[in-house]
């Protein structure tokens, strides 16, 4: 075993899982947060969801059930960036999370008007039976960031979802997409929350490079 990769800690697992045409590149966040827990000893689950440019909803949710299931230990992390947001909301709306998990991260969630307009994803629209008492039932705890010129979320994260769902919403101005092209590669204090006791922990902007 390398000297700077610890045993596997099994106390504490993540699932990443990644939006629409992505690929897993190794300059995203999640490519980089996947390495970094993975290094640090923790179970980490970062799969390719199948057809990322044209996903099935029914395929990713069985995915998701999947991968939420196996999930080891005492604490159970899922971090979502972009589509897959509105899988876990779209897979809580249906009660079909298998078994409640710690804490969720919704990063970057499309609104529901752009999603209806991109015929490749329309079928992620988040249903609007949606409720604050399917997220509590699918997760202890759910945080949503975003940012304020998102032009996947054009009103902002907070208005889209955060106010009628009741979750504590973090909006990092001028961040876009949170993604490659905005520069969201190594994200350390991502990290700090990931490791933190605290569900609330601050999460703040990657430094510049």
């Amino acid at each position: 075993m390398s000297a700077d990769v610890r045993p596997v800690n099994t106390a504490e697992s993540f699932l990443l899982l990644h939006g629409w045409q992505n690929r897993r590149p190794p300059a995203h966040w999640q490519h980089w947060l996947a390495g970094e827990l993975t290094r640090l000893g923790h179970p980490v689950d970062y799969p390719q969801l199948p057809h990322p440019d044209h996903p099935d909803l029914d395929t990713w949710l069985t995915e998701l059930q999947t991968r939420v299931a196996a999930l080891p230990g005492r604490r159970r992390t899922v971090l979502c960036h972009s589509l897959s947001c509105l899988l876990w909301l779209n897979a809580a709306a249906r009660s079909a999370v298998p078994v409640p998990v710690d804490r969720v991260l919704l990063v970057a969630p499309p609104s529901r008007e752009i999603t209806l307009s991109l015929p490749e994803i329309a079928a992620f629209a988040v249903p609007e039976t949606l409720t604050p008492d399917h997220l509590r039932a699918a997760a202890k705890h759910t945080r949503l960031i975003g940012t304020d010129n998102d032009p996947y979320c054009p009103a902002g994260p907070a208005p889209a979802y955060g106010d009628r769902l009741d979750i504590p919403t973090l909006v990092l101005p001028g961040a876009a997409h949170l993604n490659v092209d905005a520069g969201y590669g190594s994200w350390p204090s991502l990290l700090d929350w990931c490791l933190s006791p605290s569900h609330d922990h601050p999460i703040t902007h990657r430094p510049a490079v």
